[in-house]
């Protein structure tokens, strides 16, 4: 026992002797205790992940059962023509049928529709969805060609238009083409997955050069994003929604938009030749070059707290790191003594910091949350300063220093654009004070 108390004795002499090793070991340790938080925060980087899979599979339940995002493809005339043909087989004629399905889109095309979108509750979760009552008008006008063709052998006449979901549907759907009143029935699959409402109609009652004009309503309901399809040789879709988050998508972008904080008005005009596909298809086309004109609005309102709590985890180890530095410093310039696990409480503090973003942006969104998370951890490591270094004014000090360092962080979360940009000046401030504050300590008589 003695002579173990007199190797603790010779070792505190020589550390005291040698304050150089003192910080070289100091600094090991505070280097040990910094990679030891990184498993305590890529927890929490797995717990954001976690928690968004949990939301968005939340979101999916209830969007199966209200109505997923919904494309609308207007009303098409169709029909099946028979063609006949005639091929030699030795010396011998031979004559065969077959159907080509031909497909007519409407000359003029126009959309109104109003998207009242609503939240939904489930568990703690808010969804959005949507109510929209649609209206479709616009007009056929037949060839002569076309004409002809009905005067033919022709099967399957009938108007059809096409809806992804059909769950959003809650009343039958009619159509008036003409002088006529059409009820759509379900009829199969059409192109992009989306189902087909289909009812006969006589096409030998129109004539050539004729313009046939067609009107109906859809009550629709859906979420995350309604689209269209431009079909038309002319296409002109308005849509007005309370959704102040819109995000217009596809190949086309509106040609006027308007958006406030109570809601957004848009209108699209598209003509067919900024399509891939004619007005009169024949045959089958590539899905491809439908779904490259795709067109329309997202109204889904993302789970953003959670990639914003994530963008925050992502600076953790800065954090730690200039705390650290800052109690180092404070440690050799009013030589005081910090010990490892009171570095490690304070690295542990500013975890905690996200668990407690994550935990409150759940239930009271992303600002209050971070705001209130700042103010909980900056207090707790600044009361806990006044303990360790018994002195209120630096553990004031260094409160400060962290309540900037949090609100810089919340620029940059709030920027976009310029986030990088800011991000990188600033780390160069914060790199250049500490070089200030480096140049002021005597390192080789530092204790």
């Amino acid at each position: 026992m003695e002579n173990m108390n007199e190797k603790r004795e010779a070792t505190t002499e020589v550390m005291a002797a040698n304050p150089n090793k003192r910080l070289i070991l100091k600094s090991i340790a505070i280097g040990i205790i910094t990679l030891l938080l990184l498993i305590p925060i890529k927890m929490v980087e797995s717990l954001i992940e976690e928690r968004e899979y949990t939301a968005r599979t939340a979101m999916k339940d209830v969007f199966e059962q209200w109505g997923d995002e919904q494309l609308i493809i207007a009303p098409t005339i169709n029909y099946d023509l028979k063609v006949r043909y005639c091929h030699m087989e030795g010396n011998e004629k031979k004559y065969e049928t077959y159907d080509r399905h031909v497909k007519l889109l409407p000359e003029e095309l126009k959309i109104n529709g109003t998207v009242n979108s609503q939240q939904l509750k489930r568990g703690i979760y808010e969804i959005v969805t949507y109510n929209a009552p649609i209206e479709i008008t616009g007009s056929f006008v037949f060839s002569d060609e076309i004409v002809a063709d009905f005067g033919r052998d022709i099967s399957d006449e009938n108007v059809q238009i096409s809806i992804s979901d059909i769950k959003g549907i809650s009343e039958e759907i009619k159509l008036t083409l003409g002088n006529e009143t059409y009820t759509l029935v379900p009829n199969g699959e059409s192109m992009l997955s989306t189902k087909r409402f289909s009812a006969y109609v006589n096409l030998s009652q129109w004539k050539a050069g004729e313009k046939v004009p067609f009107k109906m309503v859809l009550n629709l309901k859906g979420s995350q994003s309604i689209k269209f399809l431009p079909i038309g040789k002319e296409t002109v879709v308005s849509l007005t929604s309370n959704c102040h988050t819109p995000s217009f998508c596809g190949n086309f972008l509106p040609t006027t938009r308007e958006v406030k904080e109570d809601g957004f008005s848009s209108e699209w005009k598209v003509s067919y030749v900024n399509r891939a596909y004619p007005q009169q298809i024949v045959g089958s086309v590539d899905a491809s070059e439908f779904k490259e004109s795709e067109f329309g609005v997202n109204l889904l309102i993302p789970v953003q707290h959670y990639q914003k709590t994530l963008r925050c985890v992502k600076y953790a180890e800065l954090f730690v790191i200039l705390t650290f530095v800052l109690f180092f410093f404070i440690e050799i310039i009013q030589k005081r003594r910090v010990h490892p696990l009171q570095y490690t409480l304070v690295g542990l503090a500013l975890t905690l910091f996200y668990s407690l973003l994550l935990s409150m942006s759940e239930h009271i969104g992303f600002v209050p949350s971070y705001w209130i998370s700042t103010i909980m951890t900056v207090t707790l490591i600044t009361l806990y300063s006044v303990g360790v270094l018994k002195i209120r004014k630096t553990a004031a000090y260094i409160g400060a220093s962290l309540f900037g360092l949090y609100t810089y962080i919340f620029i940059l979360i709030r920027m976009e654009t310029y986030a990088l940009l800011a991000g990188s000046l600033g780390l160069f401030v914060i790199l250049a004070v500490l070089m200030y504050l480096s140049q002021r300590i005597n390192w080789s008589k530092a204790e």
